[in-house]
């Protein structure tokens, strides 16, 4: 492993055939969005065996919803940040195949990336439980929680809980994203939870390099890391989307 540069970064954006990015929680803090296993995360005042995990929403519903108003209230105001613009800005210029993310808050799109594999889901749609149906938010009124459906079904955001299998299409897609790809940024995660942790192993295993961008070592840093960088995602990113586009090396 050594320490990389963002003229190194884009020096292998420009060699890849087929790089692809896995992006986790530490993207997102620039927008607001606590990380959930961070010093002010959610995990530090709700225990997610009781807040998230899918058996708890069956069985009380009403108090898993304190939790879920304010993510939803922190994801509705939160916006993309430099480091989801850069992501786009190299999907767009044809540095970048795809976007596996486990994050649920929808700001790739928004940023106007376009191939995103949500591995967990998406906290900006809702279904119900009982008959399938998914609902856009803005018919929903949150001041009467739990939610339900005609049917009376249970209403829960499109996101994976604990105890719930990752849906899977999206399972498939980021596997067979990983096993193609020669390049894997892994930005703003530990790749702790499983499954998603077995992505950049699979990405390595097949022959790609896998660039970390995040503040804190994590075991890919000792264990499968060939370039690391402890500077925030934004600003590494963004000085590579500069060199590609203003300096000769695009």
């Amino acid at each position: 492993m050594k320490t990389g540069t963002p003229a190194e970064l884009a020096e292998l954006l420009k060699q890849a055939v087929a790089p692809v990015a896995l992006t986790g929680a530490g993207i997102s803090v620039e927008s607001g969005i606590p990380s959930f296993r961070g010093p002010h995360g959610l995990w530090t005042r709700y225990d997610p065996m009781e807040y998230a995990h899918i058996q708890a929403f069956l069985t009380n519903p009403a108090k898993v919803w304190k939790l879920l108003r304010e993510l939803d209230d922190t994801i509705t105001r939160a916006r993309p940040n430099p480091a989801h613009v850069a992501l786009a800005r190299l999907e767009e210029m044809g540095r970048l195949r795809g976007i596996i993310t486990q994050n649920v808050d929808n700001l790739h799109q928004e940023a106007g990336s376009r191939n995103v594999i949500e591995f967990h889901g998406n906290a900006r749609q809702f279904v119900c439980l009982g008959c399938g149906r998914a609902f856009d938010p803005q018919t929903l009124d949150f001041t009467q929680v739990p939610l339900y459906c005609s049917c009376q079904g249970l209403i829960k955001p499109d996101i994976v809980f604990f105890g719930e299998e990752i849906p899977p299409a999206a399972n498939r897609a980021a596997f067979e994203l990983a096993e193609a790809c020669d390049l894997m940024l892994v930005i703003g995660t530990s790749a702790a939870v499983m499954p998603a942790n077995y992505l950049p192993y699979t990405a390595k295993k097949h022959g790609a390099s896998i660039v970390e961008i995040n503040l804190e070592t994590t075991d890919l840093t000792r264990r499968l890391t060939d370039y690391y960088f402890d500077a925030p995602a934004s600003q590494v990113l963004s000085e590579t989307v500069a060199l590609l586009t203003g300096k000769g090396i695009g």
